[in-house]
């Protein structure tokens, strides 16, 4: 049963690779941004919600990584809707998740003691390379260009740190969908008050010209990062890192056929490196 559920792990993965670019994609073009990140994370919190009362507590060795997830998700989260608001999906995305592998592999070496063979680490850093390739254009710099890249590396680094923090987290837990359920609500109703109390009398105005794309996408976010949970209690946090973040093909894709934003060549020749690390990753394995 065990072989059976670790060989869904790579299809699956690729399944949330392909859902979280779509939602970061409605994030990009729904207007008001940090509305439609409020809906996106108040979803899963509603889905979560009646879970609650039947599955039994995660348990105490999970709660610290828990709480300390609800607060990297919400730094996350801020860092993304700054990223976006000075920079392109096809920019701020590659590097944001670019970023991540290399730096959950090295986490994961010496928090958790998930050691890599050559091989792999080489999987790794030509997959991180290839993500951060398919940033680059040539041209002037923009306006906000080394503003909005800056928060894109501060968006990894926070990816990186979640991404630990959920799969030591979820491997702790007494109940996997407990840990799942109880992270979604908390982090899902703190960012939606928070919000809210930002914009005080103008969230009901701001949210309504949204309400669907941003509910929409939380669905999609809420699937894709169960299923990474879930994946990282079955295969090494760094490999399942890795194979999430080749989403930035389909979110290139998207930022080229959709929003208009370009692709050429050269993001060809990445995206096909990705793709070559992506496979090596599995071959070291």
């Amino acid at each position: 049963m065990a072989d059976a559920s670790a060989a869904l792990v790579l299809p699956l993965v690729l399944l949330a690779a392909a859902l979280h670019a779509s939602w970061n994609a409605l994030v990009k073009a729904g207007g008001d941004r940090l509305a439609v990140q409020a809906l996106v994370m108040l979803a899963p919190a509603l889905v979560a919600a009646p879970f609650l009362l039947i599955l039994p507590f995660p348990g105490a060795a999970a709660l610290p990584f828990l709480l300390a997830s609800v607060t990297l998700h919400l730094v996350y989260n801020a860092l993304l809707v700054a990223a976006y608001r000075h920079g392109d999906l096809s920019q701020v995305y590659p590097i944001a998740r670019g970023s991540a592998p290399l730096l959950v592999a090295i986490g994961a070496w010496v928090v958790a003691g998930e050691e890599k063979s050559s091989a792999e680490m080489l999987a790794i850093l030509i997959v991180s390379l290839g993500i951060l390739a398919l940033s680059y254009r040539r041209g002037p710099r923009r306006h906000g260009e080394s503003q909005s890249v800056f928060l894109a590396f501060l968006v990894g680094l926070s990816i990186a740190a979640y991404s630990l923090t959920d799969g030591l987290g979820a491997r702790s837990a007494s109940s996997l969908m407990s840990y799942i359920a109880w992270l979604f609500f908390l982090e899902g109703t703190v960012f939606f008050l928070i919000i809210a109390g930002l914009r005080r009398g103008r969230f009901v105005k701001s949210i309504k010209p949204v309400l669907l794309p941003g509910l929409g996408g939380g669905l999609m976010a809420g699937l894709a990062y169960a299923i990474v949970i879930w994946a990282m209690t079955m295969a090494p946090i760094a490999h399942v890192v890795a194979l999430r973040e080749t989403s930035v093909l389909i979110a290139a894709a998207i930022g080229a056929l959709v929003l208009k934003e370009g692709f050429g060549r050269q993001r060809l020749a990445a995206s096909a490196f990705v793709v070559f690390g992506t496979v090596l990753l599995q071959l070291a394995r």
